[in-house]
């Protein structure tokens, strides 16, 4: 098998279905960004020790090719003990952690700010999933609590990385 079908050569591309459309198309952007942010993942779990955090990120991977396929038409499901396994982490990280009582500058350790952009890029996926839900492009609702959790456990995951690590939490104090 080829890996080149030479369709994108003209700025198309197929979904799941088989449907064609424009490589821009927003289900395209949408299930690329989590690509993108799966990718990102991918990276900080190569520069993290073989602990938890990378075993989550791993599953979280898994479960994002799932979610990439439900938004290309493919079946799949998001289910309750995903999100139970997710909000299992994020406490588990937290009860880790020190109150927090500024807000957080991205970054501290390297693995911690590769967390930090697989968060923004998390958000991003999340707006584009909002958009595809309200212009009734998508059925797949629970995609967005999915996303908005992830987004929570990879905040709580960098802050944790850089506790871990000793570098704590890199504060921005706001003039009042």
């Amino acid at each position: 098998m080829k890996i080149y079908t030479k369709a994108g050569d003209q700025g198309r591309t197929s979904l799941g279905t088989g449907v064609g459309v424009p490589k821009n198309h927003e289900l395209v952007e949408a299930y690329g960004t989590i690509d993108e942010l799966s990718s990102f993942l991918g990276l900080a779990v190569s520069g993290l020790r073989g602990d938890w955090v990378a075993q989550d990120l791993v599953w979280m991977q898994r479960k994002l090719f799932v979610v990439a396929s439900m938004l290309a038409g493919i079946p799949g499901e998001v289910t309750n003990e995903d999100m139970a396994y997710l909000e299992g982490a994020i406490d588990r990280l937290a009860a880790e952690l020190p109150p927090l009582s500024d807000f957080i500058l991205p970054g501290g350790t390297m693995q911690a700010s590769q967390l930090h952009v697989a968060r923004t890029v998390c958000r991003r996926a999340e707006r584009l999933v909002v958009t595809l839900l309200q212009d009734g492009i998508t059925e797949a609702e629970t995609i967005l609590p999915f996303l908005n959790r992830l987004s929570d456990y990879l905040f709580c995951a960098a802050r944790f990385v850089n506790h871990r690590d000793g570098a704590g939490d890199p504060l921005v104090k706001l003039d009042k």
